[in-house]
């Protein structure tokens, strides 16, 4: 049998609503020295199996308990016969040129992140889930990635070291910075296109999700990297949190000193609020309000964060 050039690795958990056209998105690739892909079922109850034995491309499927996303990869990769290895998930479809992008720009690099879009043609609303990777942010976002065996195997795979929500969350940024702190060569590739679907949310599951942001203070204590390169100012998750803290100590002021001057600080994230709010018109107020509520919930989480693992991001 001959080896094929890439693997093309995909955790599945419960993916039937996603999977049939991530499969065929693949089956859509076009590399020469042809490629693999090795689907990986994580505990599924739906019809995901079902739909990857019925996928007009060659697939070996493997299955086996709920292992979470780190450990599903890392027993595809065990199950790969390339010497390059591609990962992406069963919520994304690549785009045609996919593949042979992300193994050109592999070639002068070990490890690539490739480019991630909300999938063209579907309503996005404001509070919906997707994912964007428009440069290299850091995250090695495993929706898109390349990297070699050699690395891989170096690095012991992939390690899965936070839950939230009993599930598994930063394992591939530290897999990624793991590889930086080794001397990889690392790259983004933005012709390495991956459409990422998009899942309807409402506001109440919008501002829950912004109680993983607890766990932000523990990454950045275990990877500096994080508070070096991706943090804002070295403390702040973000320009608007670091406007909202301002926003809260000037009200806090303005409380103590019975004065309304310490609400002037309040301005900045009061502007960014409603810029973000804007867009969706007769929705603002709801948007804006709700976005402030995710805000709220955010900066508790990370308080609580930063105290317990004595980290401080706010």
């Amino acid at each position: 049998m001959t080896t094929p050039r890439v693997s093309v690795v995909v955790p599945a958990h419960d993916a039937g609503q996603t999977l049939g056209r991530a499969l065929a998105a693949l089956a859509a690739q076009r590399v020469e020295g042809g490629f693999e892909v090795i689907l990986v079922d994580d505990g599924s109850t739906d019809d995901t199996l079902a739909i990857a034995r019925a996928a007009e491309l060659p697939l070996t499927i493997v299955s086996g308990d709920r292992l979470g996303a780190a450990e599903a990869r890392n027993r595809g990769v065990l199950e790969a016969r390339a010497q390059t290895l591609a990962f992406t998930d069963a919520d994304c479809e690549p785009a045609p040129e996919w593949l042979a992008a992300g193994l050109a720009a592999l070639g002068s690099a070990d490890l690539v992140q490739g480019r991630v879009v909300p999938r063209p043609g579907e309503p996005l609303g404001p509070f919906d889930r997707t994912l964007w990777v428009e440069a290299a942010r850091g995250f090695f976002e495993t929706a898109n990635l390349f990297v070699t065996r050699e690395l891989f195997e170096r690095l012991g795979g992939f390690e899965q070291w936070v839950e939230m929500g009993g599930r598994p969350f930063g394992e591939d940024l530290w897999f990624g910075w793991r590889a930086v702190r080794g001397g990889a060569r690392t790259s983004f590739e933005p012709r390495a296109l991956v459409h990422h679907a998009v899942f309807p949310r409402g506001p109440l599951a919008f501002v829950d999700e912004r109680r993983r942001l607890r766990h932000f203070p523990a990454i950045a204590r275990r990877v500096p990297e994080v508070r070096e390169r991706m943090l804002y100012r070295r403390v702040f998750l973000t320009r608007r949190s670091a406007a909202l803290d301002a926003a809260l100590a000037g009200a806090a002021l303005a409380a103590v000193r019975r004065s309304p001057v310490g609400l002037l600080a309040a301005a900045p994230y009061a502007w960014m609020v409603a810029k973000a709010a804007r867009p969706y018109r007769r929705r603002a107020p709801l948007v804006a309000a709700v976005g402030v509520a995710a805000d709220l919930t955010g900066c508790a989480a990370m308080l609580y964060g930063s105290l317990r693992f004595r980290s401080p991001v706010v």
